[in-house]
């Protein structure tokens, strides 16, 4: 009796835990997972691109904004190098934020490093590049993935370029690593997306009419937000505007089916850049160089070989 009381109390002990883990986990992990860009590993957990190229940021992302990177053309086995992704905009610029003000833009980026590089450690890295890295904080975009880097959001203000300090692998320590050329796929976005994962609109967006036919009420919400009514041959559709875009209609205006009712308040965008890196051998550099180095004595050689050729020649003549 005293042993099934036991399992009874353990069974319930269990239950209350895992009940705890749950409420835990969807009061705390729920938000960050959710949070910007973790987004982007929702609607493509495996790899952040996809089969046309495209990187998943910009599924959500809809507007087009230039994105760069800076890169060495070839980086020695077991070395630190930058890898520097700039994401320029217009800083004079405020987005639309969740609640319906406005704020300053953040900024984000995907880095797509070949197999084997991945973010150097901390006592790796040098103090100057420490600088510029700026305390920025690099995290995996999957599990085991320590070559596809996701960072942000950041202040776009502070973060126009982002440092990430980059550790190349050594073949010889692992032997799946080879030397050779690999392709580095970058992607950069300043603001809010327009889409969430889900497929809804955010309210960084411009909202359409859904119907054609008349505007007989426009309402503002306690939100902040409107509420449009169309009339279409005597029945009503209603379109809800969350706060954030501006109204360009009005009650009593004919509007077609998709016509815009509001502004389109996105000043952000998302855009990538597909580069390549080198991972050199250095004894092909040291071959390399006394390569070099053998065509140069050789010209030496040649060049004094036919001075004194010249000089015998000239010797030549006066007998």
């Amino acid at each position: 009796m005293k042993i099934e009381k036991h399992r009874i109390t353990q069974t319930v002990v269990k239950f209350l835990l895992v009940t705890a883990a749950a409420v835990g986990l969807l009061f705390f992990s729920t938000p960050q997972a959710m949070a910007y860009p973790f987004w982007a590993q929702q609607t493509a957990p495996d790899t952040p691109r996809e089969a046309t190229g495209r990187i998943v940021c910009a599924n959500c992302h809809l507007a087009s904004k230039p994105v760069e990177i800076e890169i060495p053309q070839a980086v020695l086995p077991d070395t630190v190098f930058e890898a520097v992704v700039k994401i320029p905009y217009d800083h004079s610029q405020q987005q639309i934020l969740g609640d319906g003000s406005k704020g300053g833009l953040n900024v984000g980026a995907v880095l797509m490093l070949p197999e084997g590089f991945k973010i150097a450690p901390e006592d790796r890295i040098p103090e100057e590049m420490k600088e510029r890295v700026k305390g920025v904080y690099f995290q995996p975009y999957k599990e085991g993935k320590d070559n596809w880097i996701i960072v942000g959001p950041l202040p776009g203000d502070q973060y126009e370029e982002i440092v990430f300090p980059i550790l190349s692998p050594d073949p010889k320590s692992d032997p799946n690593i080879h030397y050779g050329k690999y392709a580095v796929h970058v992607g950069g976005n300043r603001g809010r997306g327009q889409l969430y994962p889900t497929g809804e609109l955010s309210n960084n967006n411009v909202f359409r009419a859904t119907v054609a036919g008349v505007i007989t009420k426009i309402t503002k919400t306690d939100m902040g937000g409107y509420t449009v009514t169309i009339n279409n041959n005597g029945e009503e559709t209603t379109v809800d505007i969350p706060p954030g875009p501006e109204l360009i209609v009005s009650e009593g205006q004919q509007v077609v089916a998709g016509a815009p009712l509001t502004n389109d308040p996105n000043v952000g965008g998302f855009g990538q850049k597909d580069t390549e890196v080198v991972l050199q051998s250095p004894e092909r550099v040291k071959w390399l160089l006394v390569f070099i180095a053998a065509i140069m004595i050789s010209q030496v050689l040649l060049v004094l070989k036919k001075k004194q050729v010249e000089k015998v020649q000239e010797a030549g003549l006066y007998f």
